[in-house]
């Protein structure tokens, strides 16, 4: 069955904004005295506790004791949500997908995760446990199926949110056996172009950090200037969050946008593995590649495309895309990131950089999928296996 998060504003009165205030200082505080402990008992014991399976136990009788009667007031599957939120947190550290985890603080995202009791929505508001009353909520969309849990959130910028995750009891639309050879698109991503595919067509990057950088560095400053512990920096520091949020949001947008697009026009997409964390050691490109977020857009295309039941496949990072000829197959031994368009020395032709990419990360995804038993159909008839003539070189030898 598939599952739909949907992610809603909220507007709590001033009666249930203190206690969603207290629930995520609860939930902050199970984290950070979870995490303090793991690094306590590692450095003084040597024993490393497991946040789930050793810290999370601990949670029962510490709402019994005197010295932390008050998480009794506080919804215990939520608290129990922070130690398992931590123990992915130390998964993705040593699995090399994030840094060592930190400390939550007061002012940054806050959440509280909820899956029983009294749970549930309606047309414009929602409940949740601990909470009393109906907060008021403004809900964009249909949400059908039995909701499995709601996740309350506050942002820096002091907005408040439910991501309601239901399950619709619709089952997920399988992947096509045959394709048809149109629908089938190469994607090569870049920064002068965020995305070029095979066909030659060339989505310019936005570049919204770029374009938002003056209104950053000016409420930057502004907030270097103020007394730590003021008012002033307070209200200094929301305008600084404010600016990070207009971006994001304006970054999210349009990768959303791109990808529906991208998902409903074609049956098979095919992308590079990206070793984004690699590319952001060059200090030169690091910001543009940030910006730029290749990941996130390959993750929105990705589970749009699971869901409709197109195919998204990637290529291995080591294929020589860039360096490969098309038409003939030949590799040049070196090409530096200035040159954007080259003549291949064998066979003469001329390539643009980067749809010259995307047709090779097209065609080395088709060798893989036919692989794997996907046939490809391409004027009216079904594609079958080529192998590329070789070059013969004066010497009688085959090159690659």
């Amino acid at each position: 069955m598939t599952l739909r998060a949907t992610k809603v504003r909220i507007y709590p009165d001033a009666d249930q904004v203190p206690l969603l205030e207290r629930q995520f200082g609860a939930v902050r505080f199970v984290y950070n005295k979870a995490l303090h402990a793991k690094i306590h008992f590692y450095r003084t014991k040597g024993v490393s506790l497991h946040p789930v399976y050793d810290l999370k136990k601990l949670l029962a009788p510490a709402r019994k004791s005197r010295r932390y009667a008050l998480l009794k007031d506080f919804d215990s599957m939520a608290l129990q949500q922070a130690c398992i939120n931590l123990n992915r947190a130390f998964q993705n550290f040593f699995e090399g997908r994030s840094k060592f985890p930190k400390f939550k603080r007061k002012h940054g995202h806050q959440s509280s995760y909820h899956c029983t009791g009294r749970m549930d929505f309606g047309e414009d508001w929602v409940t949740v446990p601990k909470v009393p009353g109906q907060i008021k909520a403004k809900i964009h969309r249909a949400i059908a199926g039995k909701v499995k849990s709601i996740t309350l959130s506050r942002s820096p910028t002091g907005k408040y949110h439910a991501s309601i995750l239901a399950e619709d009891g619709e089952v997920a639309k399988p992947a096509p056996d045959i394709v048809r050879d149109d629908e089938v698109r190469g994607l090569d991503m870049g920064l002068t172009d965020l995305l070029v595919d095979d066909q030659g067509r060339k989505i310019a990057n936005p570049k919204h950090l770029k374009r938002a950088q003056n209104a950053l560095r000016k409420t930057q400053r502004s907030l270097s200037r103020k007394k730590k512990g003021s008012k002033n920096r307070n209200k200094a520091r929301v305008k600084v969050a404010r600016a990070h949020e207009r971006v994001a949001n304006a970054r999210a947008d349009f990768q959303h946008k791109l990808s529906r697009e991208l998902v409903n026009e074609n049956q098979v997409i095919i992308a590079e593995t990206l070793k984004v964390r690699n590319m952001l050691k060059n200090s030169r490109l690091a910001k543009a590649i940030s910006d730029a977020a290749w990941s996130s857009f390959l993750a929105k295309v990705e589970y749009k495309a699971r869901a409709a039941g197109v195919i998204f496949a990637r290529i291995d990072q080591w294929e020589a895309t860039t360096k490969t000829c098309a038409p003939c197959g030949h590799k040049v031994a070196k090409m530096s990131l200035d040159v954007r368009s080259w003549s291949c020395p064998a066979c003469g032709e001329a390539h643009d950089r980067d749809v010259n990419t995307a047709v090779n990360v097209r065609a080395i995804g088709i060798e893989n999928l036919r692989a794997s038993g996907l046939r490809v159909q391409a004027c009216g008839g079904l594609r079958k296996t080529h192998h590329r003539a070789q070059r013969p070189t004066e010497a009688g030898n085959k090159v690659a």
